[in-house]
């Protein structure tokens, strides 16, 4: 997909159609942007030509939807993981179109998560804006700016090690704010907490976030904490304005971030890791 003759348009799926991943000639789309991207283009479907009544969003998932909800007057849900709380939202009303950093989005025609609705979504804004895949993500980064984006896992890491550095890092939570980390100025630091608006049910420790100065941040969660070790997930994200560096390098974007995360967080220190397992 990425050759100068390479189809216009390619997708993917899982087994059971749930997830999705979409790609043009030389350029994919990340699924957080392809939320994002979704939103801002569904009135361009007959099914959404009334619009939305909202976007709702993973946390670890990368605020690009926010900009559109922002743009266009839209309420924003920032959820835990889990399709549960979307399926919340979307029965009582509240949101139209959900989706998470791992590549599944859905709509409130169902309550799951739908990765062939996503592939026709996106079939019927290519056919009526005529423009290939990487012209709209150029255009759409040209209005709401670009959210630079990856997620690295440090998979198998010992449970103690694992849940040494997490405690560390929310001892030191309430003193982050206004400080200098690698170059940036981190702005907030929290321990990811969400009161569900459908039932008041709240959801604690969900994930440990910094933001920084100018939109950008960095996402702390475990998962699998049994006795194979536990995976360490750290979401990186930089925000660029529409009048900013739109076509870069994600990883030379990320950089700075990343060595921030391990400033904050001794991941290297922790773990005895001096790189990812995986990068997505």
């Amino acid at each position: 997909m990425m050759a100068p003759d390479a189809p216009d348009f390619g997708a993917a799926s899982d087994g059971d159609g749930d997830r999705n991943l979409i790609i043009g000639r030389g350029r994919f789309v990340t699924p957080s942007d392809s939320l994002a991207m979704l939103a801002a283009n569904a009135h361009l479907a007959p099914g959404y030509a009334a619009g939305l009544k909202g976007i709702a969003r993973s946390m670890p998932t990368s605020a690009a939807a926010d900009r559109v909800a922002a743009a266009k007057g839209l309420p924003i849900f920032e959820t835990p993981t889990g399709w549960k709380f979307f399926g919340n939202l979307l029965d009582a009303g509240m949101a139209t179109i959900c989706g998470e950093e791992s590549a599944g989005t859905g709509s409130d025609h169902v309550r799951e998560k739908d990765g062939l609705w996503a592939v026709l979504l996106w079939l019927n804004i290519l056919a009526v804006r005529g423009q290939s895949v990487d012209a709209i993500a150029r255009d759409h980064w040209a209005t709401y700016g670009r959210n630079y984006y990856a997620r690295h896992d440090y998979e198998g890491v010992e449970s103690d090690r694992a849940d040494a550095l997490m405690t560390e890092l929310r001892g030191k939570l309430d003193t982050l704010a206004g400080t200098q980390v690698a170059g940036l100025s981190v702005a907030e630091a929290d321990d990811f907490a969400y009161t569900d608006p459908t039932d008041g049910s709240v959801s604690r420790n969900q994930g440990v976030r910094i933001l920084f100065d100018g939109g950008s941040r960095v996402v702390f969660r475990l998962s699998g904490t049994g006795t194979s070790g536990a995976t360490l997930r750290v979401y990186l994200e930089r925000y660029e304005p529409a009048d900013g560096d739109l076509d870069r390098d994600t990883g030379e974007m990320l950089a700075d971030i990343v060595a921030a995360a391990d400033a904050i967080a001794g991941i290297v220190r922790h773990t005895g890791r001096t790189e990812p397992d995986v990068i997505t």
